[in-house]
């Protein structure tokens, strides 16, 4: 009975284990010391890793294409917890409620827990959400929505000048525990153009050629042109089912190997929290979540009378064949233009 009830919660927990680890990663290098964080624009996911290794996974949302969310390489500031959101001008005057900060609370878009991405001056943050259904999403004004709890759990992990990468990968290609090949490929919603299909089709061709794999070229393009967001399994002879954990490889470089994490990192320990309650001045709310803008009264327009066309033969005098014709009409008589009321 007791052998019964460990074996089913076993079976349980490395379920849970396999479910969390089939997310796709993209080939960006972690730092190999130290909290890594890496944000995958298409993908729309967070990899946290910890010395090289990844340690979890979370859905979030970033930024719209005219609101984008800035690429490249950024230190992870300080935090705050229950921050009061100072409204922007520009969306102060959107709103025209006079509100100017929105206290800690349900109706925070910056949830419960604020952390500082790259320079302030750029006004970037990961943060909470009062919309959970928003995330994930190609949906905010540039900063990274997560899910309040998954928020939470970031926040206090996460070390105050950790690396923070914000990559731009619409290709995933991977290897799972089983020795199969996994592709999957992201829509583009910066209009980036950057995924080199070439190296991607050479990586994938070179490892069936070293694996002794038949991949059809078929279904590689399929998977490219269909930019679905899924993970396909390109070697799969029987049920594609992904198998233990998944792992990168370094296709950008051409190389089938793993992407391994570069040298270098720092193993931050600050942890540099605000005072509760701080205000916070970033762009946050959707354009869903804000208030509508008051409606402008529309002007009343005077009704036009709507005038009924009159057959032209009852009304039009006639004239005969051999007169020739006036410039305008005889005194006295009038000549109806047909007419096109609306």
């Amino acid at each position: 009975m007791y052998k019964f009830l460990w074996a089913t919660v076993a079976s349980v927990a490395v379920s849970s284990a396999l479910a969390s680890q089939t997310t796709p990663v993209p080939d960006v290098r972690p730092a190999a010391n130290g909290w890594q964080v890496v944000i995958n624009i298409p993908q729309q996911r967070l990899f946290l890793y910890y010395d090289g290794q990844l340690e979890k996974v979370y859905p979030v949302a970033v930024g719209k294409a005219h609101t984008q969310t800035l690429l490249g390489e950024h230190l992870i500031g300080a935090k705050a917890y229950n921050p009061t959101w100072h409204i922007p001008k520009s969306i102060q005057q959107e709103r025209g409620d006079g509100v100017k900060t929105v206290p800690p609370g349900p109706k925070n878009p910056l949830g419960p827990v604020f952390v500082r991405l790259g320079d302030p001056k750029h006004g970037l943050g990961i943060h909470g959400t009062n919309a959970p259904a928003s995330v994930p999403g190609i949906r905010s004004h540039g900063c990274v929505r997560m899910k309040s709890p998954d928020a939470l759990e970031f926040a206090k992990k996460i070390a105050t000048g950790s690396p923070a990468t914000v990559s731009y990968e619409m290709a995933a290609l991977n290897v799972d525990e089983a020795g199969n090949l996994w592709l999957a490929v992201y829509k583009d919603p910066y209009r980036k153009n950057n995924l080199n299909r070439n190296a991607l089709r050479q990586t994938i061709s070179a490892w069936a050629k070293a694996n002794g794999a038949n991949i059809g070229t078929a279904r590689v393009e399929q998977v490219i042109k269909a930019q679905a967001g899924k993970a396909v399994c390109l070697s799969c002879t029987g049920k594609a089912v992904i198998q233990g954990d998944l792992q990168s490889l370094a296709w950008n470089s051409g190389s089938i190997k793993p992407t391994l994490p570069r040298a270098g990192g720092t193993r931050a320990t600050r942890n540099d929290v605000m005072p509760e309650g701080s205000s916070i001045e970033v762009d946050a709310a959707d354009d869903e979540t804000r208030p509508a803008p008051p409606a402008t009264p529309r002007k009343k327009t005077p009704q036009r009378r709507r005038i009924k066309p009159t057959s032209v033969f009852e009304e039009t005098p006639l004239v005969p064949v051999n007169k020739p014709k006036a410039a305008s009409a005889p005194a006295g008589e009038r000549v109806l233009q047909p007419t096109n009321a609306k």
